[in-house]
Protein backbone atom coordinates (compact mmCIF):
# COMPACT_ATOMS: atom_id res chain seq x y z
CA UNK A 1 0.00 0.00 0.00
CA UNK A 2 1.39 3.43 -0.98
CA UNK A 3 1.49 5.78 1.49
CA UNK A 4 -1.52 8.31 -0.58
CA UNK A 5 -3.32 4.77 -0.54
CA UNK A 6 -3.06 4.31 3.52
CA UNK A 7 -3.64 8.45 3.96
CA UNK A 8 -6.93 7.45 2.23
CA UNK A 9 -8.02 4.63 4.03
CA UNK A 10 -7.27 6.07 6.98
CA UNK A 11 -9.47 8.88 6.20
CA UNK A 12 -12.67 6.47 6.28
CA UNK A 13 -14.82 6.25 9.37
CA UNK A 14 -13.65 3.79 11.86
CA UNK A 15 -16.27 1.56 11.24
CA UNK A 16 -15.64 1.45 7.88
CA UNK A 17 -11.95 1.03 7.89
CA UNK A 18 -12.55 -1.58 10.33
CA UNK A 19 -15.46 -2.97 8.12
CA UNK A 20 -13.26 -2.92 4.64
CA UNK A 21 -9.92 -4.27 6.79
CA UNK A 22 -12.48 -7.36 7.89
CA UNK A 23 -12.91 -7.72 3.92
CA UNK A 24 -9.25 -7.17 2.76
CA UNK A 25 -8.48 -10.44 6.08
CA UNK A 26 -10.48 -12.28 4.31
CA UNK A 27 -9.01 -11.94 0.96
CA UNK A 28 -5.48 -12.33 2.46
CA UNK A 29 -6.82 -15.87 3.78
CA UNK A 30 -7.85 -16.74 0.23
CA UNK A 31 -12.07 -16.07 0.63
CA UNK A 32 -14.24 -13.89 -0.70
CA UNK A 33 -14.61 -10.61 0.81
CA UNK A 34 -17.87 -9.82 2.98
CA UNK A 35 -18.78 -7.09 1.36
CA UNK A 36 -20.29 -6.30 -1.83
CA UNK A 37 -18.00 -6.39 -4.33
CA UNK A 38 -17.34 -5.91 -8.48
CA UNK A 39 -14.29 -6.53 -10.61
CA UNK A 40 -12.53 -3.51 -12.15
CA UNK A 41 -10.49 -5.10 -14.61
CA UNK A 42 -11.64 -3.31 -17.53
CA UNK A 43 -11.65 0.10 -15.90
CA UNK A 44 -8.66 -0.16 -13.51
CA UNK A 45 -6.23 -3.07 -14.67
CA UNK A 46 -6.78 -7.37 -14.04
CA UNK A 47 -7.19 -8.21 -10.59
CA UNK A 48 -8.64 -5.70 -9.38
CA UNK A 49 -11.60 -5.27 -6.93
CA UNK A 50 -14.23 -2.74 -5.48
CA UNK A 51 -15.63 -2.99 -2.12
CA UNK A 52 -18.76 -1.61 -1.97
CA UNK A 53 -20.72 -0.18 1.24
CA UNK A 54 -24.02 1.65 0.30
CA UNK A 55 -25.61 4.09 2.33
CA UNK A 56 -25.59 7.78 2.58
CA UNK A 57 -22.69 7.96 2.31
CA UNK A 58 -21.67 5.77 0.55
CA UNK A 59 -17.96 4.38 0.72
CA UNK A 60 -15.43 2.30 -1.26
CA UNK A 61 -12.02 0.38 -1.52
CA UNK A 62 -10.14 -0.45 -4.54
CA UNK A 63 -7.65 -3.51 -3.73
CA UNK A 64 -5.86 -6.27 -6.40
CA UNK A 65 -4.48 -9.49 -5.72
CA UNK A 66 -3.30 -11.21 -8.48
CA UNK A 67 0.33 -10.21 -8.00
CA UNK A 68 2.87 -11.64 -5.28
CA UNK A 69 0.37 -13.69 -3.46
CA UNK A 70 -0.65 -10.18 -1.89
CA UNK A 71 -3.09 -7.88 -1.24
CA UNK A 72 -2.75 -4.34 -2.60
CA UNK A 73 -5.20 -1.81 -1.44
CA UNK A 74 -4.94 0.78 -4.23
CA UNK A 75 -7.77 3.43 -3.07
CA UNK A 76 -10.40 4.32 -0.49
CA UNK A 77 -12.64 6.92 -0.98
CA UNK A 78 -16.49 8.56 0.08
CA UNK A 79 -18.54 8.34 -3.09
CA UNK A 80 -19.70 11.42 -4.39
CA UNK A 81 -21.96 10.78 -6.98
CA UNK A 82 -24.63 8.35 -7.83
CA UNK A 83 -22.45 7.16 -11.22
CA UNK A 84 -19.14 6.28 -11.77
CA UNK A 85 -16.76 8.78 -9.75
CA UNK A 86 -14.08 8.94 -12.95
CA UNK A 87 -11.44 10.73 -10.97
CA UNK A 88 -11.84 8.38 -8.06
CA UNK A 89 -11.44 5.36 -10.76
CA UNK A 90 -8.85 7.62 -12.27
CA UNK A 91 -6.82 7.80 -9.19
CA UNK A 92 -7.40 3.62 -8.90
CA UNK A 93 -5.98 2.92 -12.03
CA UNK A 94 -2.80 5.26 -11.49
CA UNK A 95 -1.89 3.80 -8.37
CA UNK A 96 -2.50 0.16 -10.28
CA UNK A 97 0.10 0.99 -12.83
CA UNK A 98 2.33 1.92 -9.53
CA UNK A 99 1.83 -1.41 -7.71
CA UNK A 100 2.49 -3.23 -11.48
CA UNK A 101 5.90 -1.28 -11.98
CA UNK A 102 6.76 -2.35 -8.47
CA UNK A 103 5.80 -5.90 -9.01
CA UNK A 104 7.46 -6.29 -12.31
CA UNK A 105 10.33 -4.68 -10.88
CA UNK A 106 10.29 -7.29 -7.78
CA UNK A 107 9.70 -10.19 -10.49
CA UNK A 108 12.80 -9.36 -12.55
CA UNK A 109 15.25 -9.08 -9.24
CA UNK A 110 13.95 -12.73 -7.90
CA UNK A 111 14.51 -13.69 -11.43
CA UNK A 112 17.90 -11.72 -11.72
CA UNK A 113 18.58 -13.33 -8.11
CA UNK A 114 17.87 -16.96 -8.93
CA UNK A 115 19.81 -17.29 -12.72
CA UNK A 116 22.98 -16.72 -11.09
CA UNK A 117 22.25 -19.64 -7.83
CA UNK A 118 21.19 -22.29 -10.82
CA UNK A 119 24.40 -21.54 -13.06
CA UNK A 120 26.45 -21.97 -9.81
CA UNK A 121 24.77 -25.19 -9.60
CA UNK A 122 25.26 -26.27 -13.06
CA UNK A 123 29.24 -25.60 -12.90
CA UNK A 124 29.68 -28.04 -9.85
Amino acid sequence: MTAAAKRAYLALPTHIQKQFGTDLNAVQQGQDPFSSHKVLSESVGPGAIELIENGSPAFRAVYCCKYLNTVFLLHAFEKTTNGVDQKEMDTAKARYKEMKQRVDAERKRAKTAVAPASKAKRGK
